[in-house]
């Protein structure tokens, strides 16, 4: 095998250059390597923390408290008015960090963004902390009509996060519909301020104060612009996990003024007999057989 006779006294230019270089570029390889700098170790330490699964609080009464640990999600519902490519199923709200941002930093980036994904388990980052906002109210009874926040750690020990909305603006807008944008945020303001309103827009009135039951359908809406949280199942976004869905702060209203089902949301809690399952995961009941009181009746055909 031929070696290499000459050392670094007899090259000259170019030659000697780049084995000073490569032996840089080695040193600050393994420099990075053991202090964990590394794209590819960042990557997977970001991963690992809004991937790690979460055990939901578990309502022993039924309703909604602060300090509860709960999913957002969206239930399936039909495409409606809506033409083309539309994301089925029951869909959470997600902490989504830019792909680029995420690369570059140790900790979670602020401002970040948000969309809804197909993801039931709950996990670091669609699993929300219902906070009060004023003193401390952990484990009295959520209602309608009271601001509360929420609250989001993707995973990490010592941050949190505060689901906000402000105005829309020429510079500042979700991305896709160019409606009101959500995003989470570290700074605690009035912009953090949520409310919760009962689906039925003709009993509105009569269930404000009442408390909020867990698994129900109910409508979010952002106290300082009134603004309703909606997903956009026909605006897609390519994030850091794949394709998912738009999220905005926008109020879609039917012909009969109440709200169309992409601004119904659910706050989910845990299933008692599975620490890593949400009440969604639960069986449903089957259906009662009336054929028998029908033919009693006289009112079946077969």
């Amino acid at each position: 095998m031929a070696q290499n006779l000459y050392g670094p006294r007899v090259r000259m230019g170019n030659w000697n250059e780049d084995i000073y270089l490569e032996e840089e570029r080695m040193k600050d390889f393994l420099d990075k390597r053991e202090k964990g700098k590394l794209l590819i170790q960042r990557s997977r330490r970001l991963k690992k923390n809004l991937l790690r699964p979460v055990s939901l609080s578990i309502s022993e009464d039924g309703y909604v408290h602060y300090g509860d640990k709960v999913m957002l999600v969206n239930l399936d519902h039909p495409a409606g008015e809506e033409a083309g490519l539309f994301l089925g199923g029951d869909l959470s709200l997600c902490m989504t960090p830019d792909e680029i941002k995420a690369h570059l930093r140790d900790e979670l980036e602020v401002p970040c963004g948000l969309s809804a994904a197909q993801i039931k388990a709950p996990i670091g980052r669609n699993t929300f902390i219902i906070l009060s906002t004023g003193r401390d109210a952990t484990g009295q009874v959520l209602r309608y009509g009271q601001d509360f926040c929420l609250g989001i750690t993707g995973g990490f020990e010592n941050s949190m996060l505060y689901l906000s909305s402000d105005h829309r603006t020429l510079l500042k807008s979700s991305k896709k519909s160019w409606l009101q944008e959500v995003y989470l945020t570290d700074e605690v303001s009035h912009l953090n301020y949520w409310q919760a309103a009962f689906l039925d827009p003709q009993m509105r009135l009569e269930f404000e104060g009442f408390p909020i039951r867990a698994n129900e359908k109910i409508v979010i809406y952002h106290r300082h612009t009134n603004r309703g949280l909606a997903a956009h199942r026909h605006l897609f976004l390519r994030t850091y996990f794949g394709k998912e869905v738009e999220v905005a702060a926008h109020t879609h209203l039917d012909s009969h003024r109440a709200e169309k089902p992409k601004n119904h949301w659910m706050l989910v809690t845990g299933n008692p007999r599975n620490d890593l399952s949400t009440m969604l995961d639960l069986p449903k009941p089957p259906a009662e057989d009336t054929r028998a009181m029908e033919q009693a009746l006289g009112l079946s055909t077969q």
